[in-house]
């Protein structure tokens, strides 16, 4: 799922419509008057069910006749959607999305860490390496160079479980973890390269245990830097920008 790429005042429009779904301001079952936002930003009612149309295909709204536009249910929100993760997050739901990320990742990735070490191939491992080694030389490259780096580890790890469905779980958590990622590297963390590469050897030397066992302790870390990402102030959520 790619992120929306809207630019301009259209991409504006949307933001700022999505986080006041996702904070609240807009609340579940509301009806969402378009003509009082066409006037409130000053925009043309075409601009506005225009960005409305993005915010139905992520299923936040919805529209029945003479209802209009209204919020759909939160159990209706494609909440991984990567828009619909970021602009959680700047909602101020950040700690709340990173523990229930934290709890599916450990619940998944040792998992998987075990399957790769029994199943893996010489092209794995050799798709493994090819990724640490991006992660290392994304070291000290922008946010979104070191966490491309590290999702493209991730989703390494999860082709060599060779199972169908481990490998279509990085839409639980791609979105999210590109998110946590951005935040971490944003700001002092450790070094990824040595608890990633401990993961890399055990598959490659066919050790399920051990490979359990280093994600296992990757995600400790994992967890530790996001803590102190949290704790220097990056969790705070973002200012709801008005188009220009």
């Amino acid at each position: 799922m790619a992120a929306y790429s809207g630019r301009g005042v259209h991409g504006q429009t949307v933001g700022l419509l999505g986080k006041r779904v996702l904070s609240g301001r807009f609340g579940e079952g509301e009806t969402i008057d378009l003509a009082a936002l066409s006037e409130e930003l000053d925009l043309s009612l075409t601009a506005i069910r225009e960005a409305i149309k993005v915010l139905a295909a992520k299923g936040l709204v919805g529209s029945r006749q003479k209802k209009g536009t209204f919020v759909r249910p939160r159990a209706d929100w494609n909440l991984l959607d990567p828009d619909v993760v970021g602009w959680q997050i700047a909602a101020g739901a950040g700690q709340d999305f990173f523990r229930d990320l934290a709890e599916l990742r450990g619940a998944l990735e040792p998992v998987a860490a075990r399957l790769a070490a029994a199943r893996r191939t010489d092209q794995d491992v050799a798709d493994l390496r090819a990724a640490l080694a991006a992660i290392a030389a994304a070291r000290g490259g922008t946010p979104e160079e070191e966490a491309e780096a590290d999702l493209r580890w991730h989703r390494a790890l999860l082709a060599a479980t060779h199972n169908e469905l481990f490998t279509r779980t990085d839409v639980f958590f791609a979105a999210g973890l590109s998110e946590r990622d951005r935040l971490v590297h944003s700001g002092d963390h450790g070094d990824p390269v040595p608890s990633h590469g401990a993961v890399t050897d055990a598959v490659a030397a066919a050790d399920p245990r051990a490979a359990e066992e280093a994600m296992s302790a990757l995600l400790r870390q994992a967890e530790e830097d996001l803590l102190r990402a949290i704790g220097a102030g990056g969790a705070a959520h973002d200012e709801l920008e008005e188009p220009k």
